[in-house]
C-alpha cells in the first residue's frame, strides 16, 4: 500500500500522527531516529512532539543547521507585539538525529530563506536586535519580525519596532 501511494504521489509517510491543513502536501520527509518524522510541507515543518507531531511555521524558524548526522532547529516564539511587528524569543533549540537526512535539510534551508524579504541588523545600546521581514505561509503579505539580542532594552527596542513597522505601513510618513 505504501508503494501505491507514494506512486500515486502521496508523500505522507505512513505512521505520520499529524493533522495536514485542507490543501496542504507533504514535500519531503525524514524519519527520526527515536521514532516520528521531520516533515516538510509548504505551510511549514512537522516534527516529533509529544501526543504527535507539531507543525512550525517557515517564519517561526529562527535558525536550521545540519551537521555530523544531526538536525539542529531553534523555534522563534512570539512574545509580544509592537504596533504591527512582533517581537520574538529563540526557544531552545532541539536536536534530530538523522540517519538517511535525503533532501531535507536542504529542504528546511530553502524555504526559510525563502519567507525571508529583508533582513537588518540594528546596534541598539549594548546589545543589538534583527529586524526581519518575512511572509506567514498561508497568508498574503508579510510580517515585520524583531528578535533582540538578551539583555537588550525591552522597551526600546519595542518603540523602535512600532515605529519601523507604521513606517512600513505608511512609508510617507
Amino acid at each position: 500500500m505504501g508503494f501505491l501511494r507514494r506512486l500515486l504521489g502521496d508523500r505522507t509517510p505512513e505512521d505520520f500522527s499529524g493533522s495536514l491543513s485542507p490543501g496542504e502536501d507533504v514535500v519531503d520527509s525524514v524519519p527520526v531516529e527515536g521514532g516520528g518524522h521531520l516533515v516538510v510541507t509548504q505551510l511549514g515543518l512537522w516534527v516529533p512532539a509529544e501526543g504527535g507531531a507539531r507543525r512550525i511555521g517557515w517564519h517561526l524558524i529562527g535558525k536550521a543547521a545540519w551537521a555530523d548526522g544531526v538536525f539542529t532547529l531553534t523555534e522563534s516564539a512570539e512574545v509580544s507585539t509592537a504596533g504591527a511587528a512582533v517581537v520574538l524569543a529563540d526557544l531552545p533549540p532541539v536536536r534530530f538525529r538523522l540517519a538517511a537526512p535525503g533532501k531535507v535539510p536542504k529542504q528546511v534551508y530553502l524555504r526559510v530563506e525563502g519567507s525571508i524579504r529583508s533582513r537588518h541588523r540594528q546596534e541598539i545600546g549594548a546589545g543589538g536586535a534583527w529586524f526581519v521581514q518575512r511572509k506567514v505561509p498561508g497568508r498574503d503579505g508579510s510580517v515585520l519580525q524583531v528578535r533582540p539580542d538578551p539583555g537588550t532594552d525591552a522597551e526600546l527596542v519595542t518603540a523602535i519596532a512600532e515605529q519601523a513597522a507604521a513606517k512600513l505601513v505608511n512609508p510617507a510618513e
